[in-house]
């Protein structure tokens, strides 16, 4: 009776639903708080549950599960709510992937740190993409592997017992008490993970923090099927998709955008693509340069997901370590790499760069002719002999049209790899996917960056693929009308509050193709000590933020997203973007940015309002 009731339930959801969850990355932005996430909406929903509530008005009323869609949105808190329902367990015992192995590698990821035994029973198959090699001599994983037949087969453990079954069903699971985690691997929706026991609780906080880290959540249309799927309903995707075309029309644009002719990859979010980069550059030098350290430089206070993903990969990895890179503000780019890549030759070992050109949140772009200089300089180790050349990882997210991986540009000597998030300006902000390349010099390392992206089953889905065949053709135009948006609103502010500080490019900068359409705002403060300036700022930049909100809701928007197809978008790096970030090294300033299609002339009308109340 309750199954069918629930059932019932979210066969009326689906039916209901605002068409935001679908197709939007983020939903209900106004109504988000961090601290509450999915525990927030799940309440909510569970209580519309209880009162029989499935309109949509009431749907639409339910605040923003998750941060964004990468680590969980509606549908997947709805999939895991169902299933925990069917199955009696709490919904955070629930976690869905689109991934098909890396519900495996978040468990082995936690027993290595906890240094617990692992065993992983699977029936039939493992995912085609699960490397037990690589996993173990790569990752340092450490586990044993047992075919069974059958659940009944599977004895008690010491340590975790992982059960592997591939099927088309989705819904209720024998929870045999031997068994800790349960997946669920579905040929084309991704994956399920049931944390089975009070025992195994400490893992949720963990085993989501990989979702948000290293690869995704099941994504929306999935989520979509699956639900259909479990409510009796033939799945209305994976039909009438076009994958080939979609995917030689997308590896096109990517050439076409970057001026390379190496092999793109195309991943289902920026940090999966960042993460298979990171994984395919570690195995590269286990392989080059056996038995030396390996050393990833990144800026302290970059992308709170890429500063974070680097000290998780140092945590797993003895021979790796995370080497802080200042490169905003007071500090110069190219004059701190010389110092780190100085100290770092002399310890013969791998030098790996994660830098951010322009810098996040401060806008900066290095002098690159500079750059180039430093990262070719000869450099010897203490023992005299030739160091080994780094590889520079450039994020190049907010300028995704500049040709640093092509042969014409300043940086062809250097050995590049090129990355950018897909949810901002390739997809408009409809899909996570992310893509990169590489320059000829850096090509033979693509190779075993696209072993790890596959290792992981982390590649761009069938749909992400769609989209961004859809919307790449467009994006450099797009670029141009942000900025031309952006560089009139920042002349306007500048003129209306000359005492505010603005970080953005120069004119000059501009010329040279860094055309960004996100700028930070340092606003003008006062107080009789440090700590009155900074409280006085901090809470002028809500102010500021909240106005904004309040006077456009049809498009401003409290978010860290960028590049999207309209409106315009407002954070403070420090609460948001850098949210792991040590504080010392955070960004209490408002960062702004716009798109190609929105009401400017609004959005100086509100903030001349905002200059007139302060």
């Amino acid at each position: 009776m309750k199954d069918s009731k629930v059932l019932g339930y979210i066969e009326d959801v689906l039916a209901n639903m605002p068409a935001d969850w679908l197709r939007l990355t983020t939903h209900r932005l106004d109504i988000y708080n961090e601290q509450l996430a999915k525990t927030q909406f799940l309440g909510q929903f569970d209580n519309l549950f209880k009162n029989g509530n499935s309109e949509t008005t009431a749907l639409s009323e339910l605040p923003t599960a998750f941060d964004y869609i990468r680590l969980g949105h509606p549908l997947s808190s709805v999939l895991e709510w169902a299933i925990a329902k069917l199955n009696n367990l709490k919904p955070e015992n629930v976690i869905s992937f689109s991934s098909r192995t890396v519900p495996i590698l978040a468990v082995l990821r936690k027993n290595l740190l906890d240094h617990k035994n692992t065993q992983i029973a699977y029936a039939g198959e493992l995912p085609e993409s699960f490397d037990a090699d690589v996993l173990k001599r790569v990752y340092g994983y450490k586990f044993d592997l047992k075919q069974v037949k059958k659940v009944e087969e599977i004895l008690e453990f010491d340590g975790s017992t992982i059960f592997v079954s591939q099927d088309d069903e989705i819904g209720k699971v024998d929870l045999n008490p031997n068994i800790d985690f349960f997946i669920k691997v579905h040929p084309q929706l991704g994956s399920i993970l049931l944390v089975n026991g009070e025992q195994n609780e400490d893992y949720i906080s963990e085993i989501q923090h990989v979702r948000r880290r290293e690869t995704i959540a099941m994504t929306p249309a999935n989520c979509f099927a699956a639900l259909q799927q479990l409510t009796g309903k033939a799945s209305s995707d994976h039909e009438q998709r076009d994958v080939e075309k979609n995917k030689a029309s997308v590896l096109a644009s990517i050439r076409k955008i970057t001026g390379t002719n190496t092999k793109g990859l195309v991943a289902s979010s920026g940090l999966s693509m960042q993460y298979a980069i990171m994984m395919g550059l570690v195995h590269d030098a286990l392989e080059k340069h056996k038995g030396k350290a390996i050393k990833f430089i990144v800026p302290p206070n970059c992308y709170g997901g890429t500063n974070d993903q680097a000290r998780r990969v140092d945590a797993c990895l003895d021979n790796v370590e995370v080497v802080d890179l200042p490169v905003d503000g007071d500090h110069d780019m190219v004059q701190s790499i010389d110092t780190v890549l100085d100290k770092i030759a002399s310890q013969d070992a791998v030098a790996y760069i994660i830098a951010e050109i322009p810098t996040n949140p401060r806008v900066e772009v290095p002098d690159l002719v500079k750059l180039r200089d430093v990262l070719t300089k000869a450099r010897k180790t203490a023992s005299g002999e030739v160091a080994i050349d780094p590889v520079f990882i450039l994020d190049q997210t907010f300028c995704p049209n500049v040709q640093f991986a092509s042969e014409d540009n300043i940086l062809s000597s250097v050995r590049i790899i090129s990355y950018v998030s897909g949810s901002k300006f390739p997809s408009g902000g409809k899909a996570t996917a992310g893509y990169c390349v590489a320059n000829v010099r850096a090509e033979a390392l693509l190779k075993k960056i696209e072993k790890h992206l596959i290792l992981c089953d982390n590649e761009a889905t069938d749909l992400q693929m769609e989209i961004l065949a859809e919307q790449l053709p467009s994006m450099n135009q797009r670029i141009e009308d942000a900025y031309r948006n952006t560089r009139d609103y920042v002349n306007f502010i500048k003129e209306v509050l000359p005492a505010a500080k603005i970080n953005f490019v120069s004119e000059e900068l501009a010329k040279e193709g860094f055309t960004p359409s996100v700028f930070s705002l340092d606003l003008p403060t006062k107080g009789n000590t440090d700590e009155e300036r900074e409280a006085y700022k901090r809470a002028l930049n809500l102010k500021l933020i909240n106005l904004m909100i309040e006077e456009i809701p049809h498009e401003s928007k409290y978010c860290v997203s960028y590049g999207q197809l309209k409106g315009c978008y407002w954070t403070i790096p420090a609460t948001s973007t850098q949210g792991t970030t040590k504080e010392d090294d955070k960004d209490y300033i408002a960062r702004v940015a716009l798109s190609p299609d929105m009401d400017l002339e609004m959005h100086k009308k509100v903030f001349l309002d905002f200059v007139e109340q302060i």
